[in-house]
């Protein structure tokens, strides 16, 4: 019996193999480049598998797999039933409002915000009183301000030079991301001998650093 670990695609997973490899959970078999869907580490105890990162707590709930690897900013934007145990630190970044300098919608409207995450984007300007309206957009958020859609996005900010590049500044912080280690809550019970051990692995690698 393994232990069946959902990754979320790109940065994080990349960055997530590379932490398993450093606590000793070796993938000999995975290529970022190969077309196969699940890779085992050469001691046996896991295998994983790449989703995209909307998709790994749905994944991690519904007990499809046992444990998890995915942004804080998805499980902000869509909850799920599961323990969240470590906080990884790798993959951090910021959620921001970010638009134009000193930009302010006309008076007598309501801002008009552009995000992949609406469900931040409410709850963020709801615990300010702030009426907004959120336009939901999928590819490149920075362009909406620059064509008028929004007065301002909210989106995750790394280092901000997608920003500067296109004459945008950070308005707010709204909080920290960073990747999360999370489990089936039933996993947790049924296989605790062979879960707790990988947990350990990465509490001993967090204290280090």
């Amino acid at each position: 019996m393994q232990i069946r670990l959902a990754l979320a695609k790109g940065r994080v997973a990349r960055k997530a193999i590379e932490l398993l490899q450093k606590i000793g959970y070796i993938f000999e078999d995975y290529d970022e480049k190969s077309r196969k869907l699940i890779f085992q580490d050469t001691t046996g105890a896991i295998e994983f598998f790449l989703v995209k990162s909307p998709d790994v707590p749905t994944y991690v709930e519904k007990g499809a797999a046992d444990i998890g690897i995915v942004g804080r900013d998805v499980l902000m934007e869509h909850p799920a039933n599961v323990y969240e145990l470590l906080n990884l630190d790798i993959g951090q970044c910021k959620m921001c409002v970010a638009g134009f300098k000193d930009s302010k919608p006309q008076f007598g409207k309501k801002l008009v915000v552009g995000t992949k995450y609406p469900a931040i984007a409410k709850n963020y300007f709801n615990s300010k009183d702030e009426p907004v309206d959120l336009i939901k957009i999928n590819g490149s958020v920075e362009l909406a301000p620059l064509l008028g859609l929004s007065d301002c996005i909210v989106d995750i900010v790394e280092s901000g030079s997608t920003l500067r590049e296109n004459g945008l500044v950070v308005l707010e912080e709204i909080c920290d991301i960073s990747s999360r280690l999370i489990v089936n809550k039933v996993s947790l019970k049924t296989k605790g001998a062979m879960i707790d051990p990988i947990i350990e692995r990465f509490e001993t690698n967090l204290s280090i650093n």
